[in-house]
């Protein structure tokens, strides 16, 4: 007992007096009362209570559930460290699970993705791809698929080996794996071949036959000139001598609608053959430059009657042959001529020359 008057029991069941407490169940002569805890606290039925029945007390067992153990550890007292702190045991847990060889696929997947990302970075795939393709055909070539022999008509613009390699179709090409559709795309896809068929005859040939399209026109526009096809196809930028001969369209939109009016104008051969350029004004209307420097204006509608108008003039009086710069048929009921400088001098010296002179008595 200390000085407040409190008296301190030992945990190790002896009594102050350094006498060991009774065992429980041992035979002390005493009856045995209700059972006292730490600090003297009385536990069990009151006096005279009936004792309680062994079903309601598991039941109340079964209530009363255990506290919800706290996790341990430096942190368990947070609440979003001690999710942390799970989420980590579980990474933890997978880890140990993984297969051992799951180190070295990771390894291969990771090399992989960088060879692929340097491949598409680089711009290397179509190589990578030709590279693939050609290994392919070496093994069909083994086996006997080798293209040995190919059919070509229809090509006359294009040399043969210029159709083969739009096709591409090669010396290490097998029949299994050239796809016939891919190669007719191919050649569609160049200008001067209108039209095209390929067929595959195993097991080794392949005949291929081609439409082209002709050179039409010299189609000028921003000062660039291209050889254009009948429907307006640029086929070449390159004008070489064998096309210097073709009619020249200038203007925006020319190109398609030169088939049209060069029809018109070839039912007019004396004219046409003096035309140097058909200009496409506004893409409204044409002008005619002809060789000689004179320039036609014509309308933007009734083009054939202002043609026919034309032919009659030269047929006639020679227009085309006198000295003027330009003739304007843009008005149905008149045509407007424009003289040149040197003729409008002439003229206005022959009108003077023609006044009457004044007679000298006159006052």
């Amino acid at each position: 007992m200390d000085g407040g008057g409190r008296v301190f029991e030992p945990l190790t069941g002896r009594t102050p007096g350094g006498s060991p407490r009774p065992r429980a169940g041992a035979d002390t002569g005493a009856k045995p009362g209700p059972k006292t805890g730490l600090f003297g606290f009385r536990f069990g039925a009151k006096a005279g209570a009936k004792p309680r029945d062994k079903s309601s007390m598991n039941k109340a067992a079964r209530r009363r559930r255990p506290a919800a153990r706290r996790p341990e550890g430096r942190f368990a007292s947070f609440g979003p460290l001690a999710a942390i702190e799970r989420r980590i045991d579980q990474i933890v847990a997978l880890a140990e699970r993984w297969p051992r060889w799951g180190g070295a696929a990771a390894t291969v997947a990771i090399i992989l993705s960088s060879i692929g990302f340097g491949i598409v970075r680089g711009d290397h795939a179509p190589v990578v791809l030709g590279a693939l393709a050609d290994v392919r055909d070496m093994a069909a070539n083994a086996v006997g698929f080798r293209i040995t022999g190919v059919a070509l008509t229809g090509h006359k613009h294009l040399s043969r080996d210029e159709v083969l390699a739009i096709a591409g179709i090669t010396g290490r090409s097998s029949l299994l794996f050239l796809d016939a559709a891919d190669a007719r795309a191919r050649l569609r896809a160049n200008p001067w071949v209108a039209e095209a068929t390929v067929q595959k005859l195993y097991p080794d040939r392949v005949a291929i036959d081609i439409t082209e399209r002709a050179a039409f026109a010299l189609w000028q526009k921003d000062g660039q000139v291209h050889v254009i096809a009948a429907d307006g196809t640029v086929l070449d930028a390159y004008v070489s001598r064998g096309v210097m001969a073709l009619p020249f369209v200038v203007g925006t939109g020319a190109d398609t609608r030169a088939r049209a009016f060069l029809a018109t104008l070839d039912r007019h051969p004396g004219l046409r053959d003096q035309v140097a350029a058909a200009v496409l004004v506004a893409e409204r209307r044409w002008n005619l430059k002809l060789k000689n420097g004179i320039d036609v204006r014509l309308p933007e509608t009734e083009v054939p009657r202002a043609l026919d108008q034309l032919a009659a003039l030269e047929q006639d009086k020679k227009l085309l042959s006198r000295d003027i710069v330009m003739i304007d048929l843009r008005l149905p009921d008149r045509v407007t001529v424009r003289l040149s400088d040197g003729a409008f001098q002439a003229r206005e010296e022959a009108q003077k020359a023609k006044k009457p002179k004044p007679k000298g008595g006159a006052a």
